[in-house]
């Protein structure tokens, strides 16, 4: 059973030997490189875009459906008593939009390897070249809590009601609206009433900040009884900041899954692009 939404490489390497283990891949890129970087061994590969996002939604990485997760989570060999553990090529970055996916359907064993790969390589731990092929089935059950998502519709009432502290992990040029949006079409900016908290300020060389400077990121942002709702712009790096609260604070969290894309798109706040 896992303590923390955390892990270190030598915790991992100290358990990669465990048979419920299920170490999960989930870098942006297919490793073109990785007779350079290796792979941590047993490590299967995932598509998060495709396999744990509703690719049907006009907005980008939307949450998937219960039967869409069941399906993935299933191919991947995961059981009810599986350990999950995921990372990426990066440090900290899509990882914690997995972990936050198994979690808010209903898996607790389940956690991000601080670092990721890179801090796995920089312990010169062994690497492998080859993903581990998934021979059998799992028999994982979704089981949805909806409590943590937040519609647009919620969205738009809590930023006139300020019941609950929206944190921005994006730029603080992009929320300032001083910076462009990756997406050409949607304009920068900020939903009212909200903070910005970017995701960078919650990590240190790719590794989540100690508990204590952690606290410290949080505490001029929230107070001990606000609901938190974690946005950014199509949720993956919200994932990463709420992870960081996760490890520091017991306020309520939610994610506004559809994130600045669908606010600024139901808002219009778009840019008319030629061709």
């Amino acid at each position: 059973m896992l303590n923390k939404p955390v892990v270190s490489v030598s915790w991992l390497r100290e358990n990669l030997s465990k048979p419920n283990l299920v170490i999960l891949d989930a870098s942006t890129s297919f490793h073109a490189e990785k007779e350079d970087k290796g792979l941590i061994p047993g490590s299967i590969r995932i598509d998060f875009k495709k396999d744990f996002s509703d690719t049907s939604s006009e907005f980008p990485n939307t949450f998937p459906s219960k039967d869409l997760m069941n399906e993935s989570a299933r191919k991947l060999g995961i059981h009810e008593g599986s350990i999950v553990v995921v990372y990426d090529d990066k440090g900290i970055y899509t990882s914690p939009r997995i972990w936050w996916l198994f979690k808010t359907f209903g898996h607790k064993n389940v956690a991000v390897l601080d670092g990721g790969l890179p801090a796995w390589n920089s312990s010169d731990f062994e690497v492998v070249l080859e993903y581990k092929k998934v021979e059998n089935e799992g028999d994982f059950e979704a089981e949805l809590n909806e409590n943590a998502l937040k519609s647009y519709d919620e969205v738009v009432k809590n930023s006139l009601s300020q019941t609950g502290v929206l944190l921005d992990a994006r730029s603080k040029g992009r929320f300032e609206g001083v910076d462009p949006e990756p997406r050409a079409t949607l304009q920068s900016g900020s939903i009212p009433n909200s903070c910005s908290l970017a995701y960078t300020e919650v990590l240190a060389n790719g590794h989540f900040k100690s508990e204590e400077d952690l606290k410290g990121v949080f505490s001029g942002l929230v107070n001990k009884n606000d609901s938190l709702i974690f946005s950014c712009g199509s949720g993956i790096t919200a994932c990463i900041i709420l992870l960081a609260a996760d490890l520091v604070l017991e306020n309520e969290k939610t994610l506004f899954d559809g994130s600045w894309t669908e606010w600024a798109i139901k808002q219009n706040l778009t840019i008319e692009t030629n061709g």
